[in-house]
């Protein structure tokens, strides 16, 4: 079937920084010691947007749930991933006896905390403006508290849950527009999201804002991932082409596989080893092959093997 393209595939190199972060590593490792044990374990939510890591998993004997399937659950243990989840998922776990194997990414759970004393402050302000009876033009009353993030994003969802669901969520530079610039602006940022449009955003911020408010931005994007960006870069230009492997819900996939597209016109994304295409390769000499933060090494080990044995 593959004699009548013209193959001459001299080098396949995996990206050696692709792969896991750290945060999915800890919690794939605190599931396997779980299952190991051989006690039923319950995932909240895929415990990474990579289906066939997923699926690897479950084989194990992994249960993934969603929200509402956990509220009938009593007395046995659910592993929360690397994303994190707001307050009322710990309070549900405490009224249902269920045992939490909490494997939420440090960084998150810094970026939680500091959202969470942003909003406790704000809520000290409002107390004692209304002791005071007094609401000056400017003032906490009236801050927001904002995220650049993707709505729905579970990452997103335990950071807005830390402020009882009013943190205002910009998905892209445009959604900037729409803030209150006269009223004070506190900026944060899903930690996977792309470090640039964040400065863009922040740039508008400070030129659009009334000097009456106040306004204060916190980087709080991963560097182990925004990191990633100019690294995966440069790879892709070494290539003739770029096989990038990832699954369809990885928002940081998205991110790093258009860095791969914009410096390589020949990258192209799969699932597995499965979606490979071989007419990708006629007339090439190297195949460069990298992945999300949410794809396993194993899984572009498959991809390689998958197309050196078609080649072969």
């Amino acid at each position: 079937m593959y004699n009548d393209l013209k193959m001459n595939i001299v080098q396949i190199e995996i990206d050696n920084g692709s792969g896991f972060c750290f945060g999915v590593t800890t919690a794939i490792k605190k599931a396997e010691e779980e299952l190991a044990k051989g006690t039923k374990l319950y995932c909240l939510g895929d415990i990474v947007h990579n289906s066939m890591e997923v699926e690897r998993l479950e084989t194990n004997g992994l249960v993934t749930i969603d929200h509402e399937q956990m509220k009938k659950l009593h007395n046995v243990k659910v592993l929360l991933r690397a994303h994190g989840e707001p307050p009322e998922t710990y309070e549900l776990a405490k009224r249902n006896n269920i045992e939490i194997i909490d494997a939420t990414c440090p960084v998150v759970l810094a970026l939680q905390r500091r959202i969470k004393k942003q909003y406790e402050s704000k809520l000290d302000d409002k107390l004692e403006d209304k002791q005071m009876e007094f609401v000056p033009e400017s003032t906490s009353v009236g801050s927001q508290i904002v995220i650049f993030g993707k709505n729905g994003h579970a990452e997103v969802l335990g950071l807005v849950g830390q402020t009882k669901s009013e943190a205002l969520i910009i998905e892209k530079f445009e959604d900037v527009k729409k803030l209150n610039f006269t009223k004070d602006i506190y900026l944060y940022s899903q930690t996977t999201k792309s470090l640039n449009e964040f400065h863009q955003i922040i740039e508008y911020i400070q030129s659009h804002i009334d000097p009456s408010a106040k306004f204060q931005s916190f980087d709080t994007i991963c560097r182990q991932v925004a990191n990633r960006m100019p690294n995966i870069s440069t790879f892709a230009t070494r290539h003739d082409v770029i096989i990038f492997v990832a699954g369809k819900k990885s928002s940081n996939g998205k991110v790093l596989f258009h860095e791969c597209l914009d410096v390589n016109p020949h990258s192209y994304q799969v699932e597995c080893a499965d979606e490979i295409d071989m007419s990708w390769f006629e007339g090439v000499n190297t195949v460069g092959i990298c992945g999300a933060t949410s794809t396993p090494k194993w899984l572009m080990e498959e991809c390689r093997d998958e197309i050196l044995r078609k080649t072969n």
